[in-house]
């Protein structure tokens, strides 16, 4: 039996869709959600496409995701505290830990050991941190309640963006409740015993790799990707290999029993990498301090148009902090009117995330969002969550 969700009072809806005999909306005028904006306004952090018949997106057997031009009003997601029948978004409290005393068990991909973990503890203190083998892995833990959250890497100061975690973003449904800098210290690590003489290969994962390039060149060794840092150590320590070193941390070395050999070997101090926090429900943005929004949408091809996007933040003085784009993977070109000279064209279809300071609690990043929509074939609110003042 349907349930009747309680509409928060300060939601207002201009029209409802007409159902056909099959239970399938008519197409008609979209439903639009009008926001009477109110001291700490709990709108949640999700604007996101539903199924299949003209509400914005499709999700296939695979994960992957198709995308429709269709307005996005009718699905979007907004959660009240108030609500019994709507999930209960995570309040601020929850960003640190479990308020009735209990441990959170948080996600993160790695071995015991990685920089993953770490930034876990920093983001949840006390909490349990549990491995995983892949990102995709710590997703699902997460969406099938094995644990909590996940902290996951975005990107790096050194090696840029983590591009796999941006598609992930997409393909499934959790939501950004955080963020959490973690400054990385590379270690060369060896068993016992052996010198950096003797080194012949280095493993680590790659983007470990990448931010040690002109250390690693100086030494003249052949470079071996894995799935982890800390997997690096374990697997120098389980084979007791003395020609072979390993790129990770000090906390690794103290774990699997390795000689440090030398510290901050990366190119440049100022290491740092961008994780980000993840749950199954929303936090309820605020205004009271620093807030950070992440969306993805996509865009007709035409000249001008990405100008457009971009210019619902400017005109509102919305700072824009980052900005990646990514093939969109399940339509990945895209054709285009026949030019006179070259014939038919193809581009790629892509997706932009972007992040911008402010909290979807603000009357002006809703406005813009409604402004956005107006010619965004898709987009998705990620998450408002607060940002990582800390020093990393």
């Amino acid at each position: 039996m349907a349930m009747a969700a309680t509409r928060a009072p300060w939601i207002q809806s201009a029209s409802s869709p007409t159902l056909g005999a099959e239970g399938n909306p008519i197409e008609a005028a979209p439903s639009r959600l009008f926001f009477r904006p109110r001291r700490r306004c709990p709108v949640s952090a999700s604007i996101r496409a539903g199924g299949a018949r003209g509400d914005g997106s499709q999700l296939n057997n695979s994960g992957a995701i198709e995308l429709n031009r269709a307005p996005l009003d009718s699905s979007s997601e907004i959660a009240s505290k108030d609500s019994p029948t709507l999930p209960r978004p995570l309040s601020r409290a929850d960003l640190s830990g479990g308020g009735n005393g209990s441990r959170l068990r948080v996600a993160y991909q790695g071995l015991p050991g990685a920089y993953s973990e770490s930034a876990a503890e920093k983001a949840y203190p006390n909490c349990e941190a549990v491995p995983c083998a892949t990102f995709e892995s710590a997703f699902d833990s997460v969406e099938n309640w094995n644990v909590d959250r996940a902290v996951l890497p975005i990107e790096n100061s050194l090696g840029g963006s983590i591009h796999r975690n941006y598609d992930l973003l997409l393909r499934h449904k959790l939501h950004i409740v955080g963020e959490v800098k973690y400054a990385v210290s590379h270690c060369l690590l060896a068993n016992h015993g052996v010198k950096v003489e003797q080194l012949k290969r280095v493993l680590s994962h790659p983007q470990a790799l990448a931010q040690c390039e002109h250390t690693l060149t100086k030494l003249g060794v052949v470079r071996e990707n894995v799935d982890d840092t800390a997997g690096a150590a374990k697997f120098i320590a389980d084979n007791k290999l003395e020609d072979a070193g390993a790129v990770a941390s000090s906390f690794a070395a103290e774990i699997y029993g390795l000689n440090i050999l030398a510290r901050n070997i990366q190119d440049d101090s100022d290491n740092v990498t961008r994780f980000l926090m993840l749950a199954r429900e929303p936090i309820i943005p605020g205004t009271e301090k620093p807030f950070k929004t992440s969306i993805v949408f996509s865009l007709e091809e035409g000249p001008g148009v990405l100008f457009k996007a971009l210019a619902v933040f400017a005109m509102r003085d919305i700072n824009l902090s980052k900005i990646e784009s990514r093939p969109q993977q399940s339509r990945p070109l895209r054709g285009s009117e026949c030019d006179k000279r070259y014939g038919a064209l193809h581009y790629f279809d892509y997706l932009f995330y972007v992040d911008f300071e402010s909290s979807m609690a603000s009357p002006v990043a809703q406005n813009a969002l409604k402004h956005l929509k107006e010619f965004a074939t898709f987009l998705r609110v990620l998450g408002s969550y607060p940002v990582d003042t800390t020093h990393a």
